[in-house]
């Protein structure tokens, strides 16, 4: 007799099969979770580990040759709420310097009528020992944040950082206005601000010399000249008002013949036939006598250098003096030199400045770094970045023998092709040193014509007044000393006191029209903001003073334990010194710390239940008056108080 299955009846044979299948995929299942877990947490660490790795040295860590893709933060909403209501008024334009008016870089100047805000560039400067751990300082942009619906424009003069480098840390802040500079310039914008990727793309819109355009809402034009400075594609900016011309040459010199007599100023000669109501001028090299160097004179004294040298000739410069490299090409193409490139920064410059047709080297000039032994040694030509003895630059790694293709010979003529920016002394001289413990011969500013500033000195500024012949003049860019001579300077060729406005400090306001100029009491928030990693302000002057306290004096810390119950200390007190005492060494001296610590705390443990806080502050306060008075040092003392 045959029976029919029901529908879902399973054989106990076949049911006893599928259970122990189930088993095995359940078993696989939770071993492929666990194996998952266990990977994320594996990445977890390698993340960490790697991150730690790539926090040491350049600021944009190389990685598996990635570049890594930075996120900064921004300043914060309410750092807006402090700032004074905006005064709008149409009897006077308001200049305010938001940063160069009290050091060298930071330059950016916000120009104001009526309900328009023109800024005139945005640039960053570099920390000095005050700055322990900060990457840049860049200007305080809280009071554009609040009014960044009024900004009309940004007019970049050029692409040296202490111009343009804040761009990537404020264009949000303020609102990403769209950016007027020219192409060369623009290009080096854009490859900055590829490294953001989370950036909205910048609005940049390309202009020339000769270019007028209208800007914002209240009748204003600019036109754009040309100036002579340190890197191609440098452009001046004259906005014109209803009251007249106000004239900004961003930094500049004055191109001069070998009679020292100025060329190229006729731009200059009409701006003064046509009369200018403002003049903003720089005051970098004002404390200069003379003439800056040119081009021409650092061209034949390199030249000079050249021919001079047996073996490989190295070549340190600035990234940005894009001009100068274009020489040291053509002068080692003359003397049959093959030319190698190294640092990452001066490769990017030159390829835009292939796009651009400013460089253009002969077919076979330049070859890979990698193949500079093919050559005889005085054949070649290596041209890199660190003439400031930067940590990471490609001549420190050189000198350090942490480059893979270059080392330091006996022969190698080393020329540093750039002067020494205030607060780098320490650093250069390092490396002056070590390049002749290696047996390189060291050729630099001092000894020969091999640089030149692109700063105008005192006397070119003098000879721009005179062409000029501005109404009223606001010198920026630079200490406050600087722009008092510069004040001085334009006095001496005859402009009234009452005319000149010498900003006090950044963010200070200043209103003019025809009629006259004045600074008034009011002021914005200028301080500088601080880039640390990847937090854009975040590291406050309390931080930094904390730094600098653990730079001086160390840090102490001291771990107790109490009992919750009797109040009395378990145990002996830890102690961790680091940059205060060998501890080894200063056993006596910590006894009676242990001691201090023990007595402070009984005696403030009688009260129930325990007060941690007021205990903490007093070990602080005890323990801090003690080494001070036995070492006459303050380190950080970080008292930690657990209960149990």
């Amino acid at each position: 007799m045959i029976i029919e299955k029901k529908k879902g009846f399973l054989d106990p044979k076949k049911k006893k099969e599928n259970k122990e299948n189930k088993k095995i995929e359940n078993k696989k299942s939770a071993n492929s979770a666990t194996f998952k877990h266990s990977a994320k947490k594996h990445n977890k660490k390698e993340t960490k580990v790697s991150r730690k790795k790539m926090s040491m040295g350049s600021r944009y860590a190389v990685k598996s040759r990635k570049r890594m893709i930075p996120t900064i933060t921004h300043l914060r909403d309410d750092i807006t709420l402090g700032i004074k209501p905006r005064k709008v008024s149409k009897d006077h334009v308001r200049v305010i310097p938001i940063g160069g008016v009290e050091e060298i870089g930071r330059n950016m100047i916000a120009v104001e009528y009526g309900n328009d805000i023109i800024i005139m560039d945005a640039g960053l400067e570099f920390p000095t020992s005050d700055h322990p751990g900060v990457d840049y300082l860049i200007p305080n942009v809280s009071y554009l944040k609040k009014y960044k619906h009024l900004i009309r424009a940004i007019v970049i003069s050029h692409g040296h950082l202490d111009h343009v480098g804040a761009l990537p840390y404020v264009i949000e802040d303020l609102g990403n206005p769209p950016i007027y500079t020219t192409g060369f310039t623009a290009a080096l914008i854009k490859k900055k601000h590829s490294e953001f990727k989370h950036l909205p793309t910048p609005n940049i819109i390309q202009v020339k010399k000769g270019d007028r355009l209208k800007i914002g809402k209240e009748g204003m034009f600019f036109r754009f000249f040309g100036v002579e400075h340190a890197i191609p594609d440098s452009i001046g900016t004259i906005l014109e008002t209803k009251f007249g011309d106000i004239v900004y040459p961003g930094d500049f010199k004055v191109a001069r013949d070998k009679d020292n007599n100025p060329v190229e100023v006729e731009e200059y000669e009409e701006m003064g036939k046509k009369g200018v109501l403002l003049l903003i001028l720089e005051s970098t090299n004002i404390e200069k006598e003379g003439f800056s160097g040119t081009d021409e004179e650092v061209a034949e004294g390199l030249e000079s250098v050249y021919e001079k040298a047996k073996g490989r000739i190295i070549t340190a410069t600035f990234s940005s003096q894009i001009e100068r490299v274009v020489d040291i090409v053509k002068i080692s193409e003359k003397l049959g030199r093959k030319v190698a490139v190294l640092g990452f920064s001066l490769k990017t410059n030159l390829e835009l400045a292939k796009e651009y047709n400013i460089f253009a080297p002969k077919k076979d000039t330049l070859i890979d770094i990698k193949d500079v032994d093919k050559y005889p040694q005085n054949k070649v030509m290596i041209i890199c970045t660190g003439g400031q003895g930067e940590e990471n630059s490609a001549l420190v790694r050189i000198v350090n023998k942490r480059d893979r293709n270059i080392k330091i010979q006996k022969d190698d003529t080393v020329v540093l092709s750039s002067s020494i920016v205030p607060g780098n002394e320490r650093p250069v001289q390092y490396l002056k040193d070590n390049l002749a413990r290696q047996g390189a011969k060291v050729i630099h500013y001092k000894m020969a014509t091999v640089h030149a500033s692109g700063h105008a000195y005192r006397e070119e500024v003098a000879v721009l007044h005179k062409l000029v012949k501005p109404k009223f003049f606001i010198p920026v860019h630079g200490f406050y000393f600087n722009l008092v001579r510069h004040k001085e300077l334009a006095m001496e060729l005859g402009m009234p006191e009452k005319n000149i406005a010498v900003p006090f400090c950044n963010g200070t306001i200043i209103n003019l029209n025809d009629q006259k100029i004045e600074q008034i009491k009011d002021s914005i928030p200028a301080n500088f903001v601080t880039v640390d990693g990847l937090g854009v302000g975040d590291v406050k002057e309390v931080v930094l003073r904390d730094r600098n306290i653990l730079a001086q004096d160390g840090i102490f810390v001291v771990f107790a334990v109490v009992d919750e119950t009797t109040g009395r200390v378990k145990t002996s007190p830890d102690i961790i010194s680091r940059g205060f005492i060998y501890l080894r060494e200063s056993q006596e001296l910590l006894h009676e710390v242990r001691r201090i610590i023990r007595s402070t705390i009984e005696a403030n443990t009688k009260i129930h239940p325990i007060d941690v806080g007021f205990i903490t502050e007093e070990v602080r306060e005890e323990v801090g008056k003690f080494l001070f008075q036995h070492t006459k040092r303050r380190p950080m003392v970080l008292p930690v108080i657990v209960r149990v």
